[in-house]
């Protein structure tokens, strides 16, 4: 019977050792490799879809500053004949200028936006904060509303705008922002409200604070993240809404910027594509611009809604 000496079995302990090393670096690199390649391929798919998706925005932009027999000719993003001919007929070309009805969109717009802050925000506050008998009925109803089809209504507010004389007037599409009618803006309120520590409301009637009070000095202040999404999608809603104006608004001086856009398109003669396509771009402007001053409160909306 052999006995290895300590100096042999501590070289063949290093040499394992360094043969587990050896191969755990191995599997590591092999880990990182594969880490490597499949992000790149994630990446390239991303942006492969991305590419798909923001292609007909791009071609709208582009065609835009093409000649109209151009167009649909060449459906590439690359022209060499660029023109301008497209926006200046398309904002002088229609009954009014254009900015007419970029003014009227606005107006709808902010009327919508304040309304929806205030109605919206009192019933949400009502909802979280409140107590009293059948608010849990109230609450499942005003989510079902949110699941009503619009086509289901349409005819009765029809007849009730028509029978108060609103009809060729902006109030119906006004009046019921100021009736708290969009539940989802409600719902989005409510789970905010939810979501806040009870102790900073308990502190406010403690110190005195009415419902009232609380709602303008707590509530509001709070509520700011969930209030600019609000502001953010009833403004886009709002602005590109076509249905709403085209049933209610029947005089040219009165449209919106997406009845106005249809009036480039002329069944019975030629059709203006690239004035159209021109005022579009221009349309996305505001859109664009709102979009990217409120990201942040967009974002940082929904991510707070849902933490409790």
């Amino acid at each position: 019977m052999t006995t290895e000496s300590p100096t042999t079995l501590s070289a063949t302990r290093a040499v394992r050792d360094a043969s587990e090393i050896r191969d755990i670096r191995g599997s590591r690199r092999a880990r990182s490799a594969k880490g490597i390649i499949g992000s790149i391929v994630k990446h390239i798919l991303l942006l492969g879809g991305a590419v798909t998706m923001i292609y007909p925005l791009l071609w709208l932009v582009v065609s835009s500053f093409k000649p109209n027999n151009e167009i649909f000719r060449n459906l590439s993003l690359f022209t060499t004949n660029l023109t301008f001919d497209n926006y200046i007929s398309g904002w002088n070309n229609l009954q009014f200028a254009f900015g007419k009805f970029l003014l009227n969109s606005t107006i709808i717009a902010v009327l919508a936006i304040v309304g929806n802050l205030i109605t919206c925000s009192l019933a949400a506050y009502s909802f979280a904060r409140l107590r009293f008998r059948g608010r849990n009925i109230y609450f499942a109803i005003m989510l079902l509303t949110v699941m009503l089809p619009f086509q289901v209504v349409l005819v009765p507010q029809f007849t009730i705008f028509k029978e108060l004389g609103w009809i060729n007037t902006i109030l119906p599409l006004v009046v019921p922002k100021f009736l708290a009618t969009d539940a989802f803006f409600i719902f989005l309120m409510v789970q905010f409200l939810r979501g806040l520590p009870n102790e900073i409301f308990e502190a406010a009637k403690i110190d005195g604070c009415g419902h009232f009070r609380t709602y303008l000095r707590i509530g509001i202040p709070l509520m700011i993240p969930a209030m600019a999404t609000t502001s953010i999608f009833t403004f886009i809603w709002t602005w590109g809404d076509f249905f709403g104006p085209l049933l209610y608004l029947r005089i040219p001086e009165q449209f919106t910027v997406a009845v106005a856009l249809k009036g480039f398109i002329d069944a019975q003669s030629s059709s203006n594509f690239g004035a159209m396509f021109a005022m579009s771009v221009v349309s996305l402007v505001p859109l664009f611009i709102i979009f990217m001053i409120g990201q942040r409160y967009l974002i940082q909306g929904f991510a707070t809604t849902g933490i409790k």
